[in-house]
């Protein structure tokens, strides 16, 4: 029995929402009642953060081993090969779903696994950051929410319109990556993982041009390493799109839906985003 944590809406093929580390499924924001026009879609806390507690035995932190935990997610639910789409560490674990054979298409957005050693430092510099700071006094914690101006400032690594950002929902992020138990160990084996497989499904990888967090240049290395799948910019976006532009970013899903079924020769879907 999973016990992952999870909100879903809508009707339709399924789609399941997987966030990056350090984050919960708000990072999916209005992304998610978008694509709830179009599919059963389901957006989870991943083990260890949000709202889903830390793997119990068998499972652990190590990355094959969250893979299998989402497979697991996927059976509890009776999702057969859904659709998937992930963000950050989430991208990296729709990759190594569609390496699998686990499910119909993969969209991932800035994943991770494409770093250099420079890239993994960004990175690590960048998360660093942003967890001591949500060590902050809880009342300076939610005067950064609350501001705007000070929002801005302090989540301009993930957003390029932390703006967009509702306080609350800034603040509960902030507190996730708090106290969230799989943060450390969970940094500890991405940080080692790179993804060297190749993909069984139709997958579209998008990257905004504004990611401080996995810049640009990683998604050139992804478009080096995988020149077989579709690859999109995301113009004005940061390191979480969702948020930033949620239409450019379920739009993106939507296309990776309706090409792949018509590569298959399946019937189109009728999809409000297509």
């Amino acid at each position: 029995m999973s016990t992952i944590d999870y909100t879903r809406a809508g009707s339709g093929d399924p789609l399941v929402l997987v966030h990056g580390i350090g984050h919960q499924r708000s990072a999916w924001g209005e992304t998610f009642e978008l694509l709830a026009q179009d599919f059963d879609v389901i957006e989870l806390d991943l083990p260890g953060f949000g709202r889903s507690p830390a793997p119990a035995a068998p499972y652990s932190y190590r990355m094959d081993s969250y893979v299998d935990q989402l497979e697991g997610f996927f059976a509890h639910l009776g999702l057969d090969r859904p659709h998937v789409a992930g963000n950050s560490l989430g991208g990296l674990f729709a990759l190594e779903l569609a390496a699998r054979g686990s499910v119909r298409t993969a969209t991932a957005i800035s994943p991770a696994g494409f770093w250099g050693p420079l890239g993994l430092a960004n990175a690590i510099a960048g998360l660093s950051v942003l967890k001591a700071s949500a060590h902050a006094p809880r009342p300076v914690v939610k005067l950064f929410s609350d501001k705007a101006l000070l929002r801005r400032a302090s989540l301009r690594t993930l957003y390029s319109h932390p703006e967009n950002v509702p306080g609350d929902v800034a603040y509960s992020d902030a507190l996730n990556l708090r106290t969230s138990p799989g943060f450390f160990p969970v940094a500890w084996h991405a940080s080692r993982s790179r993804y060297r497989h190749q993909p069984l499904v139709p997958v579209t990888i998008a990257w905004g041009t504004k990611d401080r967090l996995l810049p640009p240049s990683q998604a050139a290395a992804a478009r080096r390493a995988l020149p077989m799948v579709s690859h999109l910019t995301l113009p004005d976006c940061g390191h979480v799109p969702m948020v930033d532009n949620p239409e450019l970013v379920a739009g993106a899903i939507v296309q990776t839906v309706v090409q792949a079924a018509d590569r298959a020769g399946q019937p189109l879907l009728h999809l409000t985003g297509a």
